[in-house]
């Protein structure tokens, strides 16, 4: 690989770094984008605005290309997954008695939206994946009351990786809408939403995307676009977003339409570096490095007689690895970890390991080595 990922992930090398399914360290290339943006901005102000905003088109191209998607006009750039997902939840025309399959393992971003609907008459049916076929036990719970599935490809605690193609593929079959959280799933894993079949993703940019936080991208298929209602309206999500002294207006036909004001042009400095890095580096050969990087964690956690909470499969998993100990309880040994300078996370029942493609075999047998 030509690109020098020491100089491009320059950490702290007493810090052992495996937290990226939380928030990621930004490559050299990211924060040097950002320092050129303010130095840009301190001596001229918005004078290269058209600049700026060719590198906000540049990332709606970069995000295209990483989902899979058929035009970047597909694409609005939003706040947060929480916001994206909100977007949904609030613009759906709700029946009482429709129900909204979810499951037992959601990170609250994927829950609360949903729950909050309950005023409506609306029901949240929470699915266990304990089962061996969890696609399955979603798909079985699947009735005619059921509206729309919204499903995180990559379960944040226990790493779960689903099979969105047969998920989406029964949601298609029975008329419910397929919504996914893909915050876990994007930058670690080839993603294609067309082959999924999904209605909506949403996914924030600072985990596995490796850039800042802020910054989230809304894919809606282009036929329900017009069919969710809008509630945030202002001067950049109409249609003629440049002429400020037109009266009338209507909401754009892209999907620039969920973008109510101002953009963030900060962050889309930022994050359009981050991808950058992604897309040469190829996420077939992303998915991969980071594969051999888990399979090293599982083995030397086993070899350590630790139990893993995430499956040993490599189909089930992306990039997160979560365990716990037999000797010691989770907060403890999440305690020594950290006070090793291990960077991870308690989550799942256990500790949550997250490396990414450029993590070294130094980094992780230094890790085993704590443990």
């Amino acid at each position: 690989m030509a690109i020098d990922l020491h100089r491009e992930f320059p950490q702290d090398p007493a810090m052992l770094y495996l937290n990226h399914a939380a928030v990621a360290p930004w490559p050299a290339r990211s924060r040097d984008a950002v320092i050129r943006f303010a130095e840009e901005n301190a001596r001229s102000g918005a004078r290269h605005y058209p600049q700026w905003l060719a590198t906000e088109q540049r990332l709606r191209e970069q995000l295209k290309t990483l989902i899979g998607a058929a035009s970047a006009d597909d694409i609005a750039l939003l706040k947060n997954t929480s916001e994206g997902l909100s977007v949904v939840a609030s613009g759906l025309g709700w029946q009482p008695g429709d129900r909204i399959l979810i499951s037992d393992q959601e990170f609250p971003s994927n829950r609360i939206p949903w729950q909050a609907l309950a005023t409506q008459g609306v029901e949240v049916s929470a699915v266990s994946l304990d089962a061996d076929d969890p696609e399955g036990a979603l798909i079985a719970a699947m009735d005619e009351r059921v509206r729309l599935l919204a499903i995180s490809a990559v379960q944040f605690g226990s790493g779960l990786r689903l099979d969105m193609q047969r998920l989406g593929e029964a949601c298609r079959a029975r008329g419910i809408l397929f919504c996914v959280d893909a915050i876990q799933a994007i930058g670690a894993i080839p993603v294609d939403v067309q082959q999924w079949q999904a209605d909506f993703v949403v996914a924030d940019g600072h985990k596995w995307m490796l850039g800042p936080e802020g910054l989230a991208l809304f894919w809606c298929r282009p036929a329900l676009r017009s069919k969710l209602t809008l509630h945030q309206f202002g001067w950049h999500m109409v249609e003629q977003a440049g002429d400020y002294d037109r009266q009338d207006w209507q909401p754009a036909s892209s999907a620039r339409r969920f973008e109510c004001g101002s953009p963030n042009i900060l962050c889309a400095h930022a994050l359009s570096a981050s991808l950058s890095l992604l897309l040469e580096v190829g996420m077939d050969q992303v998915s991969q490095r980071l594969a051999d990087r888990v399979s090293r964690l599982q083995l030397g956690l086993q070899q350590r007689d630790m139990q893993l909470i995430s499956p040993p499969s490599p189909d089930r998993r992306a990039g997160i690895v979560t365990f716990r100990s037999t000797r010691e309880d989770t907060p403890a040994l999440f305690r020594r970890l950290t006070d090793a300078g291990v960077v991870c996370a308690p989550r799942g029942g256990g500790v949550r390991l997250s490396p990414h493609f450029y993590t070294s075999d130094s980094v992780i047998d230094r890790l085993l080595a704590v443990l």
